[in-house]
């Protein structure tokens, strides 16, 4: 008989694993709370507009490229990547709009006009992120990690220590470069992984690499057509989802999950893999006797930022945006303060706009915009509806005087997405939207285990556990735990 594996949580996590674990023989299922796939990647669609409701960067395709060839497919089999020239636009808090070009090279006339030699140290820095980008990728992000010994690898102790991975990305950054704005050019991605450059470890300036020598991509239709592509793989393999049905406990029998309890019954299992946030797992669906992670555990957690999130339909078109635009307040570590220190609505603020609709016209109907405002706020706070309409038309003003175009009467969708309603719709821990931020002691064999260590066939896959944070980093974590439980349970 196959063995039965039960996947908690239909995110992107979730759903690679589940077709992975399909490929490998398993009967699958998976059980999703919401009424589709996708978790934080879900689309929504609303008068013809249709927004990506989290992810929007397309990152380090390579990692995409090695998942689909586990199929053996590619990403050209579910959808058309374009890739986009120039990667982004940045206004700055100082004045000024930066346009950050694909082609190295084309950014020379820039980083020289922001900083004497600009170009030069930027490649200095740039060549130190690409070996850390190789090492990483030779020796750490695809490997699992249960204790120290595993990180103690001949090359890591030779060459990481020289490449900065014990001090912090902006450490690194300032090293080379001293302008404020090209630092920012260079560590704005930090945000992506739910960090502040100044807390980073100094490893993840790969991600520089990343964004600057693999290029930003975007797949046509959007974000939503790489979930398309996990539930059509995994179709295909025989899993089978059901949504709606959120779980609500894990019974344990002789130390192992042997179901899962939901409104629509009881779901067999030799194994469980939770996408769910990790947090919720622990604290809602496992008694206490088994658990890993206790609240005092929780409770010291560096999180990752929460999002206030704006979906805007405008019935016309913008002038002054690419498809990604980037606001960097002069100087944004009263923000990072706000996020991570202080635990308030932070009162300057750095943000990101995208407008997909430069590039798809399938995600806005003719003549007229898809917007995405995000901001990243701190986690735990309180949530009014007050609070958040005051925030909006705080952050709307800044957009109006930054761009000198009025939008707010061409507003035909406007939705707000924020703390209280990444609990609601993901239960994330305080209304996290990354998890974790990736600080020394949350990175690796620091972050929270792969296996449960109170039951034998509990597994964790998703942002919380290593790699860590961001769509190429979940879809490594798929493959990490797909394995782990073959071989341990196989």
């Amino acid at each position: 008989m196959m063995k039965r594996v039960v996947v908690i949580g239909a995110g992107l996590g979730g759903l690679a694993t589940a077709a992975l674990m399909a490929n490998d023989g398993w009967e699958v299922t998976v059980l999703e709370k919401n009424e589709g796939p996708g978790g934080r990647a879900r689309v929504w669609k609303s008068r013809g507009f249709v927004y990506d409701m989290g992810p929007s960067w397309y990152l380090m395709p390579d990692a995409f490229l090695r998942y689909f060839r586990l199929f053996g497919k590619t990403a050209s089999d579910f959808f058309s990547l374009v890739r986009l020239d120039p990667q982004f636009r940045v206004f700055s808090g100082t004045g000024g709009v930066h346009d950050v070009r694909d082609d190295l090279r084309a950014n020379t006339e820039l980083f020289n006009r922001l900083e004497p030699s600009g170009a030069a140290k930027t490649d200095r820095y740039l060549e130190m992120a690409r070996k850390q980008y190789d090492l990483s990728v030779r020796h750490f992000l695809y490997r699992d990690y249960d204790g120290l010994t595993d990180l103690l690898h001949k090359e890591i102790l030779t060459k990481g220590l020289r490449l900065g991975i014990l001090g912090s990305v902006h450490d690194l950054a300032a090293k080379e470069i001293r302008d404020e704005r090209l630092q920012q050019i260079l560590e704005f991605t930090m945000v992506f992984i739910g960090g502040n450059p100044k807390q980073t470890p100094g490893l993840y300036a790969l991600m520089s690499s990343i964004v600057l020598d693999r290029g930003v991509w975007y797949p046509m239709g959007g974000i939503g057509m790489i979930v398309r592509a996990l539930k059509e793989l995994g179709q295909s393999k025989g899993v089978r989802y059901e949504y709606g049905c959120p779980a609500r406990g894990i019974r344990v029998l002789g130390g192992r999950a042997s179901e899962v309890l939901t409104d629509k019954g009881a779901f067999p299992a030799d194994a469980v893999v939770s996408n769910a946030d990790y947090h919720h797992t622990e604290t809602m669906l496992l008694e206490p006797s088994v658990r890993t992670y206790h609240d005092k555990y929780w409770s010291k957690r560096v999180l990752s930022p929460s999002a206030f999130i704006l979906y805007i339909g405008l019935d016309r078109r913008l002038d002054g945006l690419l498809h990604h635009n980037l606001y960097f307040e002069k100087n944004w570590d009263t923000h990072f303060d706000a996020v991570f220190l202080n635990t308030a609505w932070p009162e300057r603020f750095s943000y990101y706009v995208s407008c997909p609709s430069k590039t798809d016209p399938s995600v806005a109907p003719p003549g007229m915009e898809n917007l995405f405002f995000l901001v990243p706020v701190a986690p735990g706070m309180d949530d009014t509806d007050d609070m958040r309409e005051t925030f909006a038309g705080r952050v709307l003003d800044h957009f109006e005087r930054l761009t000198g175009q009025t939008i707010r009467r061409n507003m035909v969708v406007r939705r707000i997405f924020s703390q209280r309603d990444f609990i609601a719709d993901y239960n994330t821990y305080k209304g996290t939207a990354f998890s974790l931020s990736h600080t020394l002691f949350q990175t690796a064999l620091f972050r929270p285990c792969r296996r449960s260590r109170r039951l034998t066939n509990l597994y964790f896959t998703g942002q919380y556990t290593h790699p860590g944070v961001g769509m190429p980093m979940v879809f490594i974590a798929a493959e990490l735990t797909a394995k782990r439980v073959a071989h341990e349970q196989g």
